[in-house]
Order: C-alpha cells, then sequence, then structure tokens
C-alpha cells in the first residue's frame, strides 16, 4: 500500500466543514463556500503548479494500488450519508433564509464536486460493480445521463461542434449553460436509443438505459418527498441544480475555445494533450482526483485518476479549477485572459 495515495483524502476537510454548515446556524453555514471559493482560489495563487509525474515504476504501482479506488467508494458512501444529514436538518431546524442558502448551496457543492466529479472518474471503469457505485454517485445530483453522453458522445465529440459541452470561443458561460444541459440530455436520449436498435429492440423498453435512469431518479425524489416533505425537496432539487451547475462550469473552462482539426466530413483528428486546458494546482488537484489534468485524461480516457500525467505541450489554466471557474462567471474578463492564450496556442498548433 502507498502511503501518498492518503493525500486524495484531503477532500474529507469539505464535508467536515458540510457537517458543521448542516449541524449549525449562523456563518458556519456558509464556511465550505468559504473554503471553496475564497480560501482555496487565494492559496493557488501563492502555491507553484506543480507539473511532477510519476516515473514509469510509480505509475505501475498506483495503478496497481486498491487503496485509491477504495477511498472513491468511501466518498460514495459518505456523499450519502452527508445528504442524509442534509435532509434532516433542513427538516427540524428553524433557519433565516441567508442560512437556509448556506446550507443549499453546500449541499450543491457536495453534488457537484464530489457526486459527479466521482462518478465520472467511476464512469470510466469497466468494473460493472465500479460503474455502479458511478451511477449511484450521479444519482445524488439527478445527473444520471452523464454516464451515457459523457463517456459515449463527450469523448467523441470533444473539441468539436459536434460536442455540447465543449464551449465555443466567446461563448459567455450563461450562454452555454443552457446549450450544454439542453444538448448533452438530448444527445444521451439519442445515444441510448440507437444502442436498442443495434440490440435489436424497441426504443420503449425498459433495458434502455435513459429509461432506468429516469425510474431510479423519479423513485429518489418521491422517497425524499415522503421522507422529508415538499420544501425540504425543493431544497434538495436546488441543490442537485447547483450541484449540475458547476458540473457545467467545470465542463466550459476544460475545452474553452479549443477545437480538433476536421480531416474529412465526418470526421476529426484525434483528441490530443492541446485541446483540453490544464492545470497543475496541486490543490484543485486532490480537491477533485486530478480532474484538472484533463489534457491526459481526454488522451486515455482509460487511465486512473491517480496516473494522469502532466504534458508539456498541454494549454495551461491561468490558475486552478476554483480560481478558474470563478474567473469565467465574468465572461469579459475570462474572454481577456483566455482568447489571449487561445491566440499563442494557435502559433503552435
Amino acid at each position: 500500500m502507498n502511503i501518498k495515495a492518503f493525500k486524495y483524502l484531503s477532500p474529507v476537510t469539505v464535508y467536515i466543514l458540510a457537517w458543521l454548515a448542516f449541524t449549525n446556524k449562523g456563518l458556519l453555514t456558509w464556511s465550505p463556500l468559504v473554503y471553496a471559493f475564497l480560501l482555496l482560489p487565494l492559496a493557488e495563487l501563492f502555491i507553484k503548479p506543480d507539473p511532477k509525474n510519476f516515473d514509469a515504476a510509480e505509475e505501475e504501482l498506483a495503478k496497481k494500488d486498491k487503496m485509491y479506488d477504495y477511498m472513491l467508494y468511501f466518498f460514495v458512501v459518505l456523499q450519502f450519508v452527508v445528504l442524509w444529514v442534509f435532509l434532516r436538518s433542513m427538516q427540524q431546524d428553524v433557519l433565516n433564509w441567508w442560512e437556509i442558502i448556506g446550507r443549499v448551496w453546500t449541499m450543491g457543492l457536495l453534488c457537484g464536486t464530489f457526486g459527479i466529479n466521482i462518478g465520472h472518474e467511476l464512469g470510466h471503469r469497466v468494473n460493472k460493480f465500479e460503474q455502479a457505485l458511478a451511477k449511484a454517485s450521479l444519482l445524488s445530483s439527478l445527473y444520471m445521463h452523464f454516464f451515457i453522453e459523457h463517456n459515449k458522445g463527450h469523448h467523441k465529440n470533444v473539441a468539436t461542434p459536434l460536442d455540447p459541452s465543449s464551449a465555443r470561443y466567446n461563448e459567455p458561460i450563461y450562454a452555454f449553460y443552457f446549450r450544454t444541459i439542453i444538448f448533452s440530455y438530448l444527445s444521451a436520449w439519442k445515444i441510448a436509443n440507437e444502442e436498442m436498435r443495434k440490440k435489436g429492440l424497441p426504443v420503449l423498453h425498459w433495458r434502455n438505459e435513459m429509461f432506468s435512469a429516469h425510474i431510479i431518479q423519479a423513485a429518489f425524489v418521491i422517497s425524499i418527498l415522503i421522507l422529508f416533505g415538499p420544501i425540504v425537496t425543493l431544497y434538495y432539487l436546488c441543490a442537485a441544480g447547483i450541484g449540475i451547475g458547476l458540473l457545467e462550469t467545470v465542463n466550459y473552462i476544460e475545452h474553452y475555445g479549443l477545437q480538433r482539426k476536421q480531416i474529412t466530413d465526418n470526421k476529426y483528428e484525434r483528441a490530443m494533450p492541446w485541446h483540453s486546458w490544464n492545470s497543475d494546482h496541486i490543490l484543485g488537484r486532490l480537491m477533485l482526483f486530478e480532474l484538472s489534468r484533463h489534457s491526459d485524461h481526454h488522451y486515455l480516457a482509460s487511465k486512473k485518476y491517480q496516473t494522469l500525467r502532466h504534458h508539456d505541450d498541454a494549454p495551461q489554466l491561468p490558475t486552478g479549477y476554483p480560481g478558474s471557474m470563478m474567473l469565467a462567471c465574468i465572461p469579459p474578463v475570462w474572454f481577456y485572459v483566455m482568447n489571449k492564450k487561445i491566440k499563442e496556442l494557435e502559433k503552435t498548433h
């Protein structure tokens, strides 16, 4: 067992702060948000990025070390434990409006940062158990169709006009939200329906992954409604929506303005490291299970998070993911910073 693996337990700090937010009142209800969107971005301005990679022997050991997988499983379970604490606290406590907002946004932070992100990592595994955990993790954000569209749509079409999750040059993030959420959902239906046809089954069949995802999610929401009532259910739906928004913000910064060259009418060049924005800022890497080494993830999607590598030819975000996400929410500033980087990148590729 590699003791280095335990650095990926650092996201527990966010769950501890979330527990404090859900079991207390006042300013503590906002503590995870201050940590994620103020303290982390500020820290990453002063901590140098770390581009170091494992050597071949270290990578082989890390790839075989199951502790990295066990930690992902742990966070899937922890996500539902803390979700239960959130739902109970919202049912039992009398709160001011700003405390409600703090708690709902905190749950949304967990949904987007861990629910969808860990679902993304496990969704690339071939093991059925891990795929089931991926879908469970995505369930916490009511975004189970991501499992279908991301693996069979986004990775195929990334950095092309065919991909709704790849942000266009000069596309404001607020326009991107509508395009990616709507068309990614429609793309998931298209993919699932086509798989039914290939199996010789009708589209309206219980084995259609989109049908099963909707049934599971509806049953989950109805269960919350029965156990906790309509107001708490509304709070949960808002938190899930925030989680989805955070995920799509990450999608926005990961591929903004980058395009693969078209070879023929229906074919594009292979996705290369320079078709995704990268960040080697260590705090974001740990909190997001190396998601910010996104170039290597698209270059070889089957690689586990702990073995993702820095590429010298991958374009780098101006700061870590938390800071870049906040920057993206101010389109004129984002365009000013990123469009210059894209023009420089075009000179080399």
